[in-house]
Protein backbone atom coordinates (compact mmCIF):
# COMPACT_ATOMS: atom_id res chain seq x y z
CA UNK A 1 0.00 0.00 0.00
CA UNK A 2 1.36 3.33 -0.90
CA UNK A 3 1.16 6.81 0.84
CA UNK A 4 -0.89 9.19 -0.74
CA UNK A 5 1.05 12.25 -1.23
CA UNK A 6 -1.40 15.74 -1.46
CA UNK A 7 0.48 19.32 -2.20
CA UNK A 8 -0.91 22.37 -1.06
CA UNK A 9 -0.07 25.76 -2.02
CA UNK A 10 0.60 27.77 0.31
CA UNK A 11 2.27 30.88 2.12
CA UNK A 12 6.25 30.30 3.35
CA UNK A 13 5.75 32.06 5.96
CA UNK A 14 2.70 29.94 7.44
CA UNK A 15 3.29 29.51 11.16
CA UNK A 16 2.35 25.70 9.58
CA UNK A 17 5.06 25.19 7.31
CA UNK A 18 8.37 26.72 9.02
CA UNK A 19 9.48 23.49 10.54
CA UNK A 20 9.62 22.00 7.18
CA UNK A 21 11.85 25.34 5.71
CA UNK A 22 14.02 25.45 9.33
CA UNK A 23 14.34 21.58 8.99
CA UNK A 24 15.70 21.89 5.29
CA UNK A 25 17.90 25.05 6.10
CA UNK A 26 19.27 23.07 8.91
CA UNK A 27 20.12 19.97 6.63
CA UNK A 28 21.66 22.39 4.09
CA UNK A 29 23.70 24.42 6.66
CA UNK A 30 24.94 21.16 8.09
CA UNK A 31 25.85 19.69 4.67
CA UNK A 32 27.25 22.92 2.77
CA UNK A 33 27.73 25.47 5.24
CA UNK A 34 25.42 27.72 3.75
CA UNK A 35 21.49 27.29 4.48
CA UNK A 36 19.67 28.93 1.51
CA UNK A 37 17.12 30.87 3.55
CA UNK A 38 18.14 34.09 1.24
CA UNK A 39 15.69 32.59 -1.49
CA UNK A 40 12.74 34.18 0.29
CA UNK A 41 14.51 37.57 1.11
CA UNK A 42 12.49 38.66 -2.15
CA UNK A 43 9.59 36.88 -1.97
CA UNK A 44 6.71 38.91 -3.43
CA UNK A 45 3.52 37.09 -1.41
CA UNK A 46 0.40 38.81 -3.37
CA UNK A 47 1.93 37.99 -7.21
CA UNK A 48 0.90 34.85 -8.84
CA UNK A 49 4.26 34.60 -10.35
CA UNK A 50 5.32 33.21 -6.68
CA UNK A 51 4.52 29.67 -5.82
CA UNK A 52 5.18 28.20 -2.84
CA UNK A 53 4.14 24.42 -1.99
CA UNK A 54 4.47 21.76 0.57
CA UNK A 55 3.49 17.81 0.00
CA UNK A 56 1.68 16.47 2.78
CA UNK A 57 1.38 12.41 4.15
CA UNK A 58 -1.61 12.12 5.96
CA UNK A 59 -1.35 15.40 8.57
CA UNK A 60 2.58 15.78 8.11
CA UNK A 61 4.15 18.05 6.05
CA UNK A 62 6.89 15.95 4.81
CA UNK A 63 8.41 18.18 2.00
CA UNK A 64 8.41 21.39 0.21
CA UNK A 65 9.35 23.52 -3.12
CA UNK A 66 8.99 26.97 -4.80
CA UNK A 67 9.18 28.81 -8.33
CA UNK A 68 9.56 32.37 -8.67
CA UNK A 69 10.00 34.61 -11.91
CA UNK A 70 13.51 35.48 -13.36
CA UNK A 71 11.87 36.73 -16.38
CA UNK A 72 8.28 36.79 -18.28
CA UNK A 73 8.98 33.33 -19.52
CA UNK A 74 11.80 32.10 -17.02
CA UNK A 75 11.09 30.09 -13.13
CA UNK A 76 13.31 29.47 -10.97
CA UNK A 77 12.99 26.40 -8.62
CA UNK A 78 13.64 27.20 -5.06
CA UNK A 79 13.90 25.74 -1.97
CA UNK A 80 13.16 21.93 -2.96
CA UNK A 81 13.20 19.35 0.08
CA UNK A 82 11.94 16.19 1.18
CA UNK A 83 12.14 15.00 4.64
CA UNK A 84 12.08 10.90 3.64
CA UNK A 85 13.86 9.58 0.71
CA UNK A 86 12.86 7.44 -1.79
CA UNK A 87 9.01 7.72 -0.81
CA UNK A 88 8.60 10.08 -4.68
CA UNK A 89 8.05 13.37 -2.54
CA UNK A 90 10.95 15.44 -4.50
CA UNK A 91 9.41 14.01 -7.61
CA UNK A 92 5.98 14.78 -6.18
CA UNK A 93 6.27 18.00 -5.38
CA UNK A 94 8.58 19.22 -8.53
CA UNK A 95 5.76 17.33 -10.92
CA UNK A 96 3.19 20.03 -9.29
CA UNK A 97 5.49 22.74 -9.78
CA UNK A 98 5.92 22.17 -13.39
CA UNK A 99 2.62 21.70 -14.10
CA UNK A 100 1.65 24.86 -12.18
CA UNK A 101 5.09 26.73 -13.71
CA UNK A 102 3.04 26.24 -17.58
CA UNK A 103 -0.45 27.92 -15.99
CA UNK A 104 1.16 30.91 -15.20
CA UNK A 105 3.04 31.39 -18.16
CA UNK A 106 6.31 29.99 -17.58
CA UNK A 107 8.20 27.65 -20.86
CA UNK A 108 11.22 27.45 -18.75
CA UNK A 109 12.67 26.89 -15.78
CA UNK A 110 16.28 26.63 -14.40
CA UNK A 111 17.15 26.27 -10.79
CA UNK A 112 20.68 25.88 -8.73
CA UNK A 113 22.52 23.38 -6.74
CA UNK A 114 25.96 22.81 -5.43
CA UNK A 115 28.31 20.72 -7.35
CA UNK A 116 28.16 18.97 -3.89
CA UNK A 117 24.77 17.87 -3.83
CA UNK A 118 25.43 15.03 -5.78
CA UNK A 119 21.48 13.29 -4.41
CA UNK A 120 20.03 16.96 -5.69
CA UNK A 121 22.56 16.58 -9.46
CA UNK A 122 21.11 13.19 -9.47
CA UNK A 123 17.37 13.24 -9.08
CA UNK A 124 17.22 16.88 -12.00
CA UNK A 125 19.22 14.93 -14.20
CA UNK A 126 16.57 11.95 -13.74
CA UNK A 127 13.49 14.48 -14.20
CA UNK A 128 15.07 15.70 -17.63
CA UNK A 129 16.60 18.79 -16.42
CA UNK A 130 20.20 19.47 -18.39
CA UNK A 131 23.39 21.11 -16.80
CA UNK A 132 23.12 25.06 -18.09
CA UNK A 133 25.53 27.65 -18.18
CA UNK A 134 25.57 29.00 -14.48
CA UNK A 135 23.39 32.48 -14.57
CA UNK A 136 22.94 35.19 -12.48
CA UNK A 137 24.65 35.45 -8.90
CA UNK A 138 26.09 31.90 -9.69
CA UNK A 139 27.82 32.89 -12.44
CA UNK A 140 31.30 33.14 -11.08
CA UNK A 141 31.01 30.53 -8.39
CA UNK A 142 32.20 26.94 -8.82
CA UNK A 143 30.70 25.47 -6.16
CA UNK A 144 27.27 25.77 -8.17
CA UNK A 145 25.35 23.99 -10.70
CA UNK A 146 22.75 24.80 -12.60
CA UNK A 147 19.84 22.96 -14.69
CA UNK A 148 17.38 24.50 -17.13
CA UNK A 149 13.82 22.15 -18.10
CA UNK A 150 11.94 23.14 -21.35
CA UNK A 151 8.55 22.83 -20.55
CA UNK A 152 6.88 23.54 -23.64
Amino acid sequence: MSEQISIIVTNPNDEKVLAIIEELSANLYLRFGSDGKNSFSDWKYNNSKYVFAVAKIDNEIVGCGAIRPISENIGEVKRMYSKYPGKKIGQTVLAFLENKAKTIGYTDLILETRVKNQEATAFYKKQDYKVIPNYGKYIDRPEAICFGKSLK
